[in-house]
């Protein structure tokens, strides 16, 4: 008999090597932009997709704030087709940092979502502007 985690069998490992190589690709963690921006390293643009009003409450240090649907054309006039961007929402529970991902990826600009949002952050102990969080809300 086999259990819940083992009944559908694990890919082999070359499978699983490609998979989760792949995955760097496409996401960043909490840590990898904390230190960054701590080594004043930063070749990407932090962009806190929530609304306005949850940003100006709180956000993280060097983002700015664009709505995931505000990300338009007008991203042109501002940032060449090169400019990495790091998209982050509330946290796990929100999907805004996935739309925001999508919206910027089919503008031409690579994107990577940093995993966790701001609920990750918080739970790193990092610092943020504004009030500690307490109930992280999307905002969407």
């Amino acid at each position: 008999m086999t259990s819940l985690v083992s009944h559908v069998p694990p890919a082999d490992s070359s499978d699983a090597e490609r998979h989760f190589s792949r995955r760097f690709q496409f996401e960043t963690d909490c840590s990898d932009v904390h230190y960054s921006l701590q080594q004043q390293n930063i070749d990407f643009v932090l962009l806190d997709v929530r609304s306005p009003e949850l940003y100006q409450r709180s956000h993280l240090p060097q983002a700015i704030n664009l709505p995931h649907k505000e990300i338009d054309q007008r991203l042109y006039q501002r940032y060449a087709r090169h400019t990495l961007f790091v998209v982050y929402c509330a946290g796990p529970h929100c999907n805004g940092a996935q739309k925001a991902a999508l919206a910027l990826s089919r503008l031409g600009y690579p994107v990577k979502e940093m995993i966790g949002g701001m609920t990750g952050w918080q739970d790193e102990g990092f610092t943020f502007f504004g009030e500690p969080q307490k109930n992280v809300t999307c905002g969407c």
